[in-house]
């Protein structure tokens, strides 16, 4: 017979981490749940940051839940985990998930700049992760241009670097005191994609307050804009040419962006567990309403199922395929086919429970309300969005040859198309 603990094992549905590491983040996290979802539904009325959360979230290391231990951080690796910790927070409130999504995939893709870079940008990871343990950093990937707008990294002429440009929809910008702008440079005589680190207070950096979503109110999601702001040359990562093949270049797409599943899973499981306790306080349910709660049980089945096989290989070529080139496509299509399955069931598992509660859930006051318009960001998250990821999946299976690293592909556009 076999053990509760084995059994957990045996089914790979985003129940239990896999790792100390995780048990640790996790541990964490849930201590903050109560006071998160005691405050969701007005920071979502009011459009409210969390600040007071990651201040507690800094306090309790869970800012550095990524950053390697050798560093000062929790050490957590195990992208299940991640995906874990980011859903017991999401359960709670999906904005606050999202913005500490933000510093979680930083610590792990910084983690592989540490341990895989070139010495200038292993030198450059390293200082970042180590202030991110302390909670001290807190680092914002900025990488969407306005329509209209490119960012761009120029020579200062005295061997530094001056950014200048504008990005939209950085989360976690309200407490953010540095952020890696993706830009475009010219190197060796071709364009190529640059991540320059710029610190909060950096002359010329100007945080706007722009964020009026429909849904992710309280996540932070604004503009930055940079004015001729001076970056030291050992603050830039230089990426590859823009338009030229890079497969490794979605290894590292899908290690930053896959943990968002557990958000948006977190979310559909908020929602069925309040439908299921609004009916259990009301027995006698119709047929229709029975029929409902079990269609949004299988879906949730089938939704946590996806997103944790995914997670797994994920974490399985991570670990056992050293050429980022080789895994990097094989993870991003694990990850398309389960961000486009959840992207399906979550709505429509929420949309399912606001049927089981009926107008209440409609009022502006009822959770399942923000439910209801935080689990469609999903959609528009990249990589993919839904016209990406179709595009990325039936080439796949027709085997038409095409490049899937959507910001080179992006930054060869002209400006107006971005």
């Amino acid at each position: 017979m076999l053990t509760e603990a084995a059994n957990e094992a045996a089914r790979p549905d985003l129940s239990a981490p896999v790792s100390e590491a995780g048990r640790r983040l996790l541990g964490l996290v849930s201590e903050q749940v109560p006071a998160i979802r005691a405050d969701a539904d007005v920071r979502d009325r009011t459009g409210t940051f969390p600040v007071e959360v990651f201040e507690r979230f800094a306090r309790a290391g869970v800012l550095g839940g990524t950053v390697p231990a050798e560093l000062g951080g929790l050490g957590v690796d195990r992208l299940h985990d991640v995906a874990l910790a980011l859903q017991e927070v999401a359960r709670a409130d999906a904005s606050t998930a999202l913005a500490l999504h933000v510093q979680f995939s930083r610590g792990l893709t910084l983690a592989y700049e540490w341990r895989n870079g070139k010495p200038e940008a292993a030198a450059l990871a390293e200082r970042v992760l180590r202030a991110m343990a302390t909670g001290e950093a807190r680092v914002c990937g900025a990488v969407k241009d306005p329509p209209g707008t490119v960012t761009r990294l120029e020579p200062d002429g005295s061997g530094g670097w001056l950014l200048s440009g504008r990005k939209t929809l950085v989360s976690m910008a309200p407490v953010a005191t540095h952020f890696f702008a993706y830009a475009l440079v010219e190197a060796d005589g071709r364009t190529c994609l640059a991540a320059p680190l710029v610190a909060l207070g950096t002359p010329g950096l100007t945080v706007l307050d722009t964020w009026d979503g429909l849904g992710m109110r309280a996540s932070g999601t604004w503009d930055i804009a940079f004015d001729r702001c001076p970056v030291p040359d050992a603050d830039v990562l230089v990426r590859g040419p823009v338009g030229e093949r890079g497969d490794a270049a979605l290894a590292g797409q899908t290690v930053s962006s896959i943990t968002m599943l557990g958000i948006y899973l977190g979310v559909a499981r908020a929602a069925r567990d309040a439908a299921v306790e609004w009916q259990r306080e009301r027995p006698g349910a119709p047929a229709a309403v029975r029929t409902l709660v079990a269609e949004v049980e299988a879906r949730l089945y089938a939704a946590r199922a996806t997103t944790a096989a995914a997670l797994a290989e994920a974490d399985a070529l991570t670990a056992g395929v050293p050429d980022p080139a080789v895994r990097g496509p094989r993870m991003m299509t694990a990850f398309q086919c389960a961000k486009l399955t959840l992207n399906r069931l979550a709505p429509d598992i929420v949309n399912d429970c606001l049927t089981i509660v009926g107008g209440a859930s409609y009022a502006g006051s009822s959770s399942l309300a923000r439910l209801y318009r935080d689990v469609r960001a999903g959609w528009f998250m990249q990589p993919y969005t839904y016209p990406d990821a179709v595009d990325h999946l039936s080439a796949r299976a027709l085997r038409i040859d095409r490049d899937d690293d959507y910001m080179s592909t992006r930054a060869a556009r002209p400006a107006g198309r971005r």
